[in-house]
Parts: C-alpha cells; structure tokens; sequence
C-alpha cells in the first residue's frame, strides 16, 4: 500500500498524470486555488474548477461538484477546510479513474487519508504541488 505524502508518489503525480479537478475553485483570484491552478495549468495539466457556482476559470469550465465532470480526472486537488476535506475525498473514490486525493497546506483529515490509503489510491495531505514541483522534478 502507498504510504502518505511518499515523495516518490508525489513526483509520480506531478509528473504522470494529466486531469487535476481543483475543489474549491471559483471565480476569486485572491484565493491561494486560483494562482495554484494556474500554476499546474501552465505546466500543462488540465484544471477543472469545482464549486458551487460552476464557473469558468482560466478557461476551463466549472462544475458544482466532482460527480458533475463528464470525464475522468487523475487527481483531486482539495481546496475545503478539513472539516469539509473527508467527505471531498470520499466523493473522489466514488470515481474509479481517480490515481489520487491531494490535500492543500492545512487541510488534514487523518481518517480520510486512511480511507484513500485503504482504496488503494495515492494520498497526500497538508502539502502544496506549486512547492512540491520544484522541490521535486527541480
């Protein structure tokens, strides 16, 4: 089983998949989600916001919820307090296609990573793939 925030998984994940939907994404460009998702997106991920208001966000349509997207997503990147984060992570393994749950900084939920560790999905909590990227694939 993959053990949580594994340095190698990280740098698999950023660098092998493609599908980042970003929870918690709107329209705000002062949310830490915005510049994030732009990060990703100009290392040639594709982002798909997530939020309640369903909008367009650099370019990329927006659904209100993970359920909503009509194709298959490698990653889910959590934007929730961690009160909300366990039940995000459990919408994520509703999607067989899902390699992974990635918690933003300061979002944790240990009994949800327990829950995405046990599926058998990658986890990773409290960390930020704008600081892990070049910490990782330089």
């Amino acid at each position: 089983m993959e053990r949580l925030n594994d340095p190698e998984v990280i740098r698999r994940l950023l660098a092998q998949t493609e599908v980042w939907a970003v929870v918690g994404l709107g329209d705000n460009p002062g949310r830490p989600a915005h510049g994030v998702a732009r990060f990703l997106q100009e290392r040639g991920k594709r982002i798909v916001p997530v939020h309640p208001s369903a909008a367009t966000v650099h370019g990329e349509r927006g659904y209100a919820s993970l359920a909503d997207i009509p194709f298959d997503v490698d990653v889910v990147d959590v934007f929730r307090r961690s009160s909300a984060a366990g039940a995000v992570a459990d919408a994520a393994l509703e999607r067989p296609e899902v390699r992974a749950v990635w918690f933003q900084l300061g979002v944790v939920d240990d009994a949800a990573a327990e829950r995405v560790l046990a599926a058998g999905r990658a986890m990773v909590m409290d960390r930020c793939p704008a600081i892990e990227w070049p910490r990782l694939l330089g």
